[in-house]
């Protein structure tokens, strides 16, 4: 995997777990797909928490000079996808996280190792 592809899964969870996105996993799907080259999913707890997970991801990307070529279901929030031409970045309701299964859609991806810095400044 090149660098710059681990550091922009890396962006792109950081942003998600930043806002308290939750089971987030990235997927290798290079030679499996011939859409994407990687693809990330994570939890939100509802409708709003998926849309402002997607938009901290997008504002994130956007930081970095990306823009997504598509944006889906930021209206509804039960699953939001932003499409990243090699990344695709999908945020589900846990409910349809499940009924769709993704994972295993994509069963035969590598797991990437995500690096994401989970430690919280003391304010006091």
């Amino acid at each position: 995997m090149l660098k710059n592809d681990q550091s922009l899964l890396d962006a792109i969870a950081q942003a998600i777990f930043d806002k308290k996105g939750s089971n987030i996993l990235a997927l290798d799907l290079r030679g499996i797909s011939g859409l994407v080259d990687f693809v990330v999913i994570a939890d939100g707890n509802v409708d709003r928490h998926v849309i402002a997970i997607a938009t901290a991801v997008k504002q994130a990307l956007d930081e970095l000079g990306m823009k997504p070529l598509h944006v889906e279901g930021l209206q509804t929030g039960d699953w939001v996808v932003l499409d990243y031409m090699h990344v695709m970045v999908h945020l589900f309701m846990p409910g349809l996280r499940d009924k769709y299964q993704l994972e295993k859609l994509w069963r035969d991806g590598e797991i990437v190792d995500l690096h994401i810095e989970t430690s919280q400044v003391s304010m006091s």
